[in-house]
């Protein structure tokens, strides 16, 4: 059984957000475009409380930089994707009427969770991984945003938890801190032995 996972695709992480990813609304399109291929569809949400401590402004930090949060070195984002706001919900283009189940994520102020799997620390699962095993699926394909962070880490979390991963390339964007975070992200998935592909390759090769 294949399932297709879709990482944070909100309104925060697209051009004009919170916390914008360029050409992040770009990956829209190509979610709803596979959205037919797929009999198991999930999405994770970035859901954080206002005084989380990846907020550089809760932390006196400037976005970007570098500090620590819950014993692991942590970035400094700018607030974004806090709970019940118009910047935490999905992308108004995306057909959410497909998506069957929503896994909230970075929910704790005391530790971020880039893995639609598990927080950080790998001390508290999401239910992600039992929901798919429950629902019989053996291979996950995965896109949306960001490439460096938490598509990655999602990705090669879900290779580790034994589902056969996918990364459908074209439907991800990445915020590039640094020049190269995305190709030095896609290598570490492809060493976890996460399967890059693009979408127009689904039709025949899945």
């Amino acid at each position: 059984m294949n399932a297709l996972i879709l990482v944070d695709i909100q309104n925060d992480f697209l051009p004009g957000g919170a916390l914008p990813v360029p050409h992040g609304d770009e990956v829209v399109a190509v979610a709803n475009r596979l959205l037919d291929r797929f009999p198991v569809i999930v999405a994770t949400q970035d859901w954080h409380p206002e005084n989380h401590g990846s907020f550089a402004a809760n932390r006196g930090q400037q976005p970007g930089t570098m500090a620590e949060l819950g014993g692991l070195p942590q970035v400094m984002w700018p607030n974004h994707c806090v709970q019940n706001t118009g910047g935490a919900a999905f992308a108004p283009g995306l057909n959410t009427a497909r998506i069957q189940r929503v896994f909230p994520k970075g929910t704790g102020p005391e530790i971020d969770s880039y893995s639609g799997f598990f927080d950080n620390r790998r001390r508290k699962a999401t239910g992600l991984g039992d929901y798919l095993t429950l629902k019989g699926v053996t291979h996950v394909f995965v896109l949306g945003l960001a490439t460096d962070y938490c598509v990655k880490a999602t990705a090669i979390d879900a290779q580790q938890l034994g589902f056969t991963t996918t990364l459908v390339l074209d439907g991800c964007r990445g915020v590039e801190l640094n020049p190269g975070d995305c190709d030095r992200a896609l290598e570490e998935m492809q060493r976890a032995g996460v399967r890059l592909v693009q979408s127009v390759d689904l039709a025949t090769n899945r």
